[in-house]
C-alpha cells in the first residue's frame, strides 16, 4: 500500500512539531502509534518522516503491542553506557587500597608520603592500568562513604580516673558560691601574641587588591616585643578583665592580674563577698603544682580579707575552661586580620569586644618586670595559710586571710623548741590518747621489724603522716620537724597512707589553719637556714 505525499507532509510537521518536547521513549511510542494507523507500509513512512531507523519504530511498535506498563524512567534497566566500575571489576579495590589510612594500608603504596586529591589517584590508577578520570575517582570515593576531611583535635592523652568527678565537684562549688553571691571567676593566659605589623589570621572587608601590607616574617620585634594576656572572666556578671603584660607569664603576673580585676572590677560588683572561687587549669602559671601561684595568692588573701578557694581543671582538659569560649574566643574574632601594632591597639581592641549576649570586656596594659625562676623554700610553703579539701587536696584547696608568717620572718631566735608539740590536738585533731590508740592499731601491720631499723619510729611515723594529711605539711618540712631525710620521708608517708586507706580511716583536713601551725613554721625556718641541714630548696 502506497503512502499518499500528502499524509507524508503531515506527519512531517507533526513530528517536527512534538518531537523536540518528548523524550526517548515518549517519541518511539508516538511513532508507533502514526505506523499502526496508517496500515501496511506505515513503518516506513513514518521513519521517513521522522528521519530516524526504521528499527526504532518497530521497536515502538513492540512495545505498544507487548502491552507493558509504563517505566517510569526513558531507558530500561542496564541500558546506556556502562560504568568504568562495572567494565573493570579492579578498579575499585585498586582505588580503595590507595585511600586506605597508613595504618591499614599498603606499606608500600606509592602515594604514602603525597596528598591523595583525585587527580593524582586518577594518575596513579591509570599507570596501574586502570584508565579512570579524577571526576569518575570522586564519584567512587563519595560511593565509598569517603569525603575531604580534615584534622580534628579530639585526643586529649592519659584520660584521669577523678575527671568527671572533679568537674562535678569543680561545679558544686561554683554553684554554691554563686547562690550566696559570692564571686566565681574563671583564669587562663591567651596565646602570647607578637606586637608590630605582623600577619593575624582572619579577614576584613577592605577595598578591593588592598590588603594591609605586613611582616614577611615572624620574628619577634626586639622593641616592642610580645603582649601576654592574662584574662579573668567572671561567670555570673558575664565580664572580663584582660591584663595585657609585657614581661613573662609567671604566677606573680597571674595573681597581679587577678588583684588587678579585684580592685577594678570584683569589689565594686561584689561589695560584701568574703570568699573567692578562682576556676584554673591544671598546668600553667596557675598550675597546681606551682608553689609561686599559691604564695601569691595567700599574699592577696591576706590584703583583700577573703577567703580564696582554689579549683583545677584536670589534667588535659583545659580547652574546656569557661574563660576559653566565653572570652578568648570573642576576642580573637574582634580582631581577626588586624595587625596588632601596638600594646595600646591590643588594649583597645580587647576592650571594645562585645556579643549579643552582653558580654563586655575591660583591659589595661601592665609593664611591670616578673622574673622567672623564683625559688620557694620549704618553710615558706609550710608558712601558708592553705588548706586542702577532702576531694583532691591537690587541685582543690583554700587560702586563708592571714597574713603569712613567711612574710614576717621573726628577728629574734626561735623559741625553744619542744618535740612534744608535735603531738598537740590542735595540730592533730585528736587527743594523744586517740593518737595512742590510733598507733595501736596501725601497729598491729605497719610496725614489722623487716630489714635495717627505720630512723623514725613507728609513732613518730603515723604522727607525721597524720600531719600531712591534716595540715597539707609536705614531706620536705616533716623532715626538718621530725630530724629525718627527704627520701625517707616520702616513703614513710607513702607506706603510712595505704596503711591507713587498709584499715579504712580518712584524716579530714583542717578547716581552718591552726594558730599552733606558727611555732611548727618557726622552727622550719630556723632549721632550713642553719648550713648543716640537708634540705634542699625547690621552686
Amino acid at each position: 500500500m502506497r503512502i499518499p505525499d500528502e499524509t507524508r507532509d503531515q506527519l512531517t510537521v507533526k513530528f517536527a512539531v512534538l518531537l523536540p518536547h518528548l523524550d526517548e521513549r515518549q517519541r518511539r511510542l508516538l511513532m508507533a502509534a502514526e505506523a499502526r494507523g496508517l496500515g501496511h507500509g506505515g513503518v516506513r513512512a513514518v521513519a521517513q518522516a521522522a528521519a530516524v531507523s526504521e528499527t526504532t519504530v518497530r521497536k515502538g511498535v513492540f512495545e505498544l503491542e507487548a502491552g507493558e506498563e509504563p517505566l517510569g524512567r526513558v531507558r530500561r534497566p542496564g541500558g546506556g553506557r556502562k560504568r568504568v566500575a562495572d567494565l573493570n571489576p579492579g578498579l575499585r579495590p585498586a582505588l580503595l587500597a590507595l585511600v586506605e589510612p597508613d595504618v591499614r594500608g599498603d606499606p608500600m603504596s606509592p602515594l604514602r608520603w603525597t596528598v591523595k586529591s583525585t587527580r593524582t589517584l586518577a594518575q596513579e590508577l591509570t599507570r596501574a592500568g586502570h584508565r579512570v578520570s579524577a571526576d569518575t575517582v570522586a564519584g567512587l570515593l563519595r560511593e565509598e562513604g569517603f569525603s575531604l576531611q580534615a584534622n580534628a583535635k579530639t585526643i586529649e592523652g592519659s584520660r584521669h580516673p577523678d575527671r568527671d568527678a572533679q568537674f562535678r565537684y569543680l561545679n558544686e562549688q561554683a554553684r554554691e558560691h554563686r547562690d550566696a553571691g559570692q564571686p566565681v571567676i574563671s583564669v587562663d593566659t591567651k596565646k602570647k601574641e607578637l606586637v608590630g605589623d605582623f600577619k593575624n589570621n582572619g579577614r576584613q572587608w577592605r577595598p578591593a587588591g588592598d590588603p594591609v601590607p605586613v611582616q614577611v616574617h615572624d620574628f619577634a620585634d626586639p622593641h616592642l616585643g610580645k603582649a601576654v594576656p592574662y584574662g579573668i572572666y567572671d561567670l555570673a556578671a558575664n565580664t572580663g578583665w584582660v591584663n595585657v603584660g609585657t614581661d613573662h607569664d609567671t604566677a606573680a603576673f597571674a595573681v597581679e592580674s587577678i588583684r588587678r580585676w579585684w580592685h577594678g572590677q570584683g569589689r565594686p560588683a561584689y561589695p560584701q563577698a568574703v570568699r573567692l572561687l578562682i576556676t584554673a587549669d591544671a598546668g600553667g602559671s596557675n598550675g597546681y603544682r606551682t608553689r609561686a601561684w599559691k604564695l601569691e595568692l595567700a599574699q592577696l588573701a591576706a590584703e583583700t580579707g577573703l577567703t580564696i578557694t582554689v579549683c583545677h581543671l584536670p589534667p588535659g582538659t583545659s580547652k574546656w575552661n569557661k574563660i576559653e569560649h566565653r572570652l578568648f574566643s570573642h576576642i580573637t574574632m574582634n580582631w581577626r586580620g588586624r595587625p596588632l601594632t601596638s600594646h595600646e591597639v591590643i588594649v583597645e581592641t580587647i576592650a571594645a569586644t562585645t556579643t549579643r549576649t552582653g558580654l563586655r570586656v575591660k583591659a589595661g596594659l601592665d609593664t611591670n618586670t616578673y622574673p622567672t625562676g623564683v625559688r620557694i623554700a620549704d618553710a615558706e610553703m609550710a608558712a601558708l595559710p592553705l588548706t586542702r579539701h577532702t576531694f583532691h587536696g591537690d587541685w582543690n584547696y583554700a587560702l586563708h586571710p592571714r597574713l603569712c608568717p613567711a612574710d614576717q620572718a621573726p628577728q629574734t631566735p626561735a623559741p625553744q623548741w619542744d618535740q612534744a608539740l608535735l603531738s598537740d590536738p590542735a595540730l592533730t585533731g585528736m587527743s594523744r590518747q586517740q593518737l595512742d590508740d590510733l598507733t595501736g592499731t596501725l601497729a598491729l601491720n605497719g610496725d614489722a621489724g623487716r630489714g635495717r631499723p627505720p630512723r623514725l619510729a613507728f609513732p613518730e611515723q603515723i604522727l607525721a603522716t597524720v600531719l600531712h594529711l591534716r595540715l597539707s605539711l609536705a614531706a620536705e618540712p616533716l623532715a626538718v620537724l621530725f630530724g629525718s631525710s627527704r627520701t625517707a620521708m616520702h616513703r614513710t608517708l607513702l607506706k603510712n597512707r595505704r596503711l591507713l586507706k587498709t584499715h579504712g580511716i580518712v584524716t579530714p583536713p583542717a578547716t581552718t589553719p591552726p594558730v599552733v601551725l606558727t611555732t611548727l613554721q618557726a622552727r622550719i625556718l630556723a632549721q632550713t637556714g642553719e648550713p648543716s641541714n640537708k634540705i634542699k630548696t625547690t621552686c
